[in-house]
This record gives C-alpha cells, sequence and structure tokens, in this order.
C-alpha cells in the first residue's frame, strides 16, 4: 500500500477491534488469537485429494524424505531435529527400509518437526481422504489438491471451498495436481508428456479455471526417488542400462516379469523389487533410458528425474502461488476466521466489523490483483493482443518479484528497473483511459496501473 501500511498491519488492527468486541467470549477470543498466530508461521499448504490420489507421496517429494502415511492428519514442519508429537506428547520417529515411520496409530494428528530446507517457508499438512472440505480449508493457507483424473466429485469438492464470500473475493488459493501422471497412457515411456498436455487441457476449461491458479502433473513416485536416490539403486540402475533396450524391455511389461527368476542380469531379485517399489516399472523403463542418453551420473540423472517427474514444475507453483503470496494469504485466513467468529456469535458491535472485512476485500490491491489475474486466467475478463499476457504477468501471475513481473530476463540494476516500471507504467495509464476499450478492460487496466506504482514506490 502507498501509505505504508500494508495489508498484514489492516487485518492485524481489524482482528485486535475484534477482541475488544468479543472480549468476553473465551471461545472466539481464543480463535481469534489462534489467527494472530498464524501470521507469524510460513504458509500451510495441505495436500488433499481422494484416496490412493498420492497425497503421502508428494509430500514425500516436496519434503525430500520418504515418509511412511501416518493414516492421520500430518503436520510438516521445520525443525532443528527429527521428533513427532501428539498433542503434548513425543512419539518416536524410526527409519526402516529407507522410510521415515511415526509410530502413533491411533491418533488424529501428528506434528513432525524435519530438518528441511524444503520446510522453511512452508508447513505442509498430509490430510486423510476423509477431511471434510472446510476443515482442510479453514486450517491451511492454501491447498494442493490431488487427482488422478478430474471427475465430478472434485469440481464439487472445489466449487465447495470456494463458496464463500471471502474465497470468491481472494481467490488464489488452490493449485491442481494432476497425480500418478506415469500412470496415464498405460506407463508408456511418453506418459508423463501426455499427462502434462492433459494438465495444459484442464487449464483452459472452463469449469477448473476458476477453481485453481495452475493444473500441473506430477508422477509422485518418481519425484520422491529422485530426491532420495541411493548409491547402491544408481548402481543398479546403470548396470540395468548397460543390457540392450530390446533385452530389457521384455522383462518391464509388469512387476512380475522384472522379479521374475529368467532376468538376464545377476542382480538379486530383492533389488529389484526394491527398485520397483520405489520406481515403478515406469520409472526403471525412463531412468534406464535417461542413462544410455548421457545421464550417466548421480546428478545428472536427479536433475532429470526432478525436471520430467514434475515436481520442479510443482515446486515453482508452490513458490509463485503461495509462499510468494504469504502475506495475502495469511490475511485471506484471518479474514475467513474472523467471518466464522461474525456469523457464529452475532452482536451489535459485529456489524461494523463485516462492514471493514469488505471494505479490505474491495479496497485492497492485493486482492485486486489476485481477482483480476482470476478473471485473465479464467476468461472473464480479455484484454486486446498481447495485453492478457501482459496484465497477467503484470499483476504476479509469474510470480511477485519486479523482475519477473517486467518480464526482463537478466537483472537490471536499479536504475534499469526504474526506467522500465516507467515505461509500462506511462503505456498502461494509456490503456485505463483508452476510449476503444469497454469499461471492465479500462477497469482492469488500472489495476495493472496500481501494480506498477507499487513497483514504482520503493525505487523512488
Amino acid at each position: 500500500m502507498l501509505d505504508g501500511t500494508t495489508l498484514e498491519d489492516e487485518v492485524w488492527a481489524l482482528l485486535e477491534d475484534a477482541l475488544a468486541v468479543y472480549r468476553d467470549s473465551p471461545r472466539a477470543v481464543a480463535w481469534l488469537r489462534g489467527h494472530q498466530a498464524r501470521f507469524a508461521e510460513p504458509v500451510r499448504v495441505a495436500v488433499a485429494g481422494s484416496r490412493r490420489s498420492g497425497k503421502s507421496t508428494v509430500v514425500s517429494a516436496l519434503i525430500g524424505e520418504e515418509f511412511a502415511p501416518t493414516g492421520a492428519t500430518t503436520w510438516y514442519q521445520d525443525g532443528p531435529q527429527a521428533k513427532a508429537h501428539v498433542g503434548p506428547y513425543e512419539v518416536p520417529v524410526t527409519r526402516r527400509d529407507g522410510k521415515a515411520f511415526v509410530d502413533a496409530p491411533d491418533a488424529e494428528r501428528v506434528v513432525v518437526e524435519w530438518p528441511s530446507r524444503s520446510l522453511r517457508d512452508l508447513i505442509l499438512i498430509d490430510t486423510p481422504a476423509e477431511a471434510p472440505v472446510e476443515q482442510v480449508y479453514g486450517e491451511a493457507d492454501a491447498v494442493l489438491y490431488l487427482t488422478r483424473h478430474m471427475h465430478t466429485t472434485d469440481v464439487r469438492y472445489l466449487q465447495t471451498a470456494h463458496d464463500h464470500p471471502v474465497a470468491r473475493a481472494a481467490p488464489v488459493n488452490t493449485v491442481l495436481v494432476l497425480a500418478r501422471a506415469d500412470e496415464i497412457g498405460g506407463g508408456r515411456i511418453d506418459a508423463l508428456s501426455s499427462a502434462k498436455q492433459i494438465a495444459r487441457r484442464y487449464r483452459r476449461e472452463a469449469t477448473v479455471t476458476p477453481l485453481c491458479q495452475n493444473v500441473v502433473a506430477v508422477a509422485g513416485l518418481l519425484a520422491v526417488a529422485a530426491r532420495t536416490v541411493r548409491a547402491d539403486e544408481f548402481t543398479a540402475l546403470s548396470r540395468l542400462a548397460a543390457l540392450a533396450r530390446t533385452d530389457l524391455d521384455k522383462h518391464l511389461l509388469s512387476a512380475d516379469r522384472f522379479v521374475a527368476d529368467d532376468f538376464p542380469v545377476r542382480l538379486d531379485p530383492a533389488a529389484r523389487r526394491g527398485l520397483v517399489d520405489r520406481f515403478g516399472v515406469f520409472g526403471v523403463r525412463l531412468t534406464t533410458t535417461l542413462i544410455r542418453q548421457g545421464f550417466d551420473t548421480q546428478v545428472k540423472l536427479t536433475g532429470q528425474l526432478v525436471q520430467r517427474s514434475g515436481l520442479g514444475e510443482l515446486r515453482d507453483s508452490v513458490g509463485i502461488y503461495f509462499t510468494e503470496r504469504r502475506d495475502a494469504l495469511k490475511a485471506r485466513s484471518a479474514l475467513l476466521g474472523l467471518d466464522v467468529v461474525l456469523r457464529a456469535e452475532p452482536r451489535p458491535g459485529s456489524i461494523g466489523l463485516a462492514t471493514a472485512v469488505e471494505r479490505i476485500l474491495a479496497s485492497t490491491h492485493d486482492f485486486r490483483e489476485l481477482r483480476l489475474l482470476a478473471a485473465l486466467q479464467g476468461g472473464r475478463t480479455r484484454l486486446p493482443g498481447d495485453l492478457d499476457a501482459e496484465a497477467s504477468r503484470l499483476v504476479g501471475g509469474l510470480g511477485t518479484n519486479p523482475v519477473v513481473r517486467l518480464g526482463m530476463d537478466y537483472e537490471p540494476t536499479e536504475g534499469e528497473l526504474r526506467h522500465a516500471v516507467l515505461d509500462t507504467l506511462g503505456r498502461w495509464r494509456d490503456h485505463a483511459v483508452d476510449p476503444a476499450l469497454d469499461h471492465a478492460q479500462r477497469r482492469a487496466a488500472s489495476v495493472v496501473v496500481r501494480s506498477c506504482e507499487g513497483m514504482l514506490a520503493p525505487l523512488s
């Protein structure tokens, strides 16, 4: 905001006003204090979806450590050492067969602390399939929603999550993940390319685009293996890659064929079973192909697997739409939390609070950017020529860093950056008053102008 007041400042002050109104309600006070405490946390990202959609696998891939599912709602956050808690009690964390196990069989909620660079900017919440949509979206600031194919039940789930005035006013907290992408097309070697094409098609579908900011395809099993591949596994895969492709492929028609006694390489059946469990048949086929193509060191292979599995694109989406939008997401969660109190315990003083919520949602530029971005992505607002793509980029569709917003492919000096912002600002001011554009288009251009002014303020 140009006056120096941030969105977080405004929402924090509103929560303080609410605490004064509800000071005689212990339940409301505890709820509001809890939402204030969330401002100090990293972004909470829930991983949700139906049973066997691969939630725990995607969580493991993002953290870079293979965790066995707990069956409970499991929170993963950064910590100096590996430990887990159920309520106030610490529970054992053990490692077996390369996996981390949390021993909490009857728990409903487990908190795992794990030293991981990936968890410094976010808290990951692995949710059970039966978790109500209201709980998932209420506890998290943002959601990765996993599905193998988009069904009517998936659309209804996401529509329910967005069927709220605050959620509609700030539509920015869901990325749709087509999980288990390697299974598309019968596990052919080009399965991941096919899955990525399907993801691009979903991004353009009218029923999907209003419900999420991006759609990405991820082969979860391959992504976990990419982050955690061991030296002995790489050695075994290299031995397989040395075999003629025609000789190996007939043994990769199924897991049973791969571990059968007539295997042409002296490799223990248990080791082969381990490779299938960790990489999948598709993963073994892909990794051996990549090694033959010259990705013949563990570092080279790992980089390729991260890229091809879709994990790189998923991490980019988490960064662009979630961690870079942390302040807006935290404010959004707080406004949703305040709305719960206003609906549950209406009283004379709550009318002014509800009015303030509406004012913040309507007037705060962070939320205007998000609404315009959603309208541009969903096709509800269209600008002529290349202005559509430029507007989307300038309001943060590819990231909120000014260099990214301006589409600069090099690191500019402060003077160069200021010149680029002024040039862009001038052009979009012209668009905002262009009589050839309709009212909705000029209003969209005005939002872009405000984004450019926000980039200029620190450079003045």
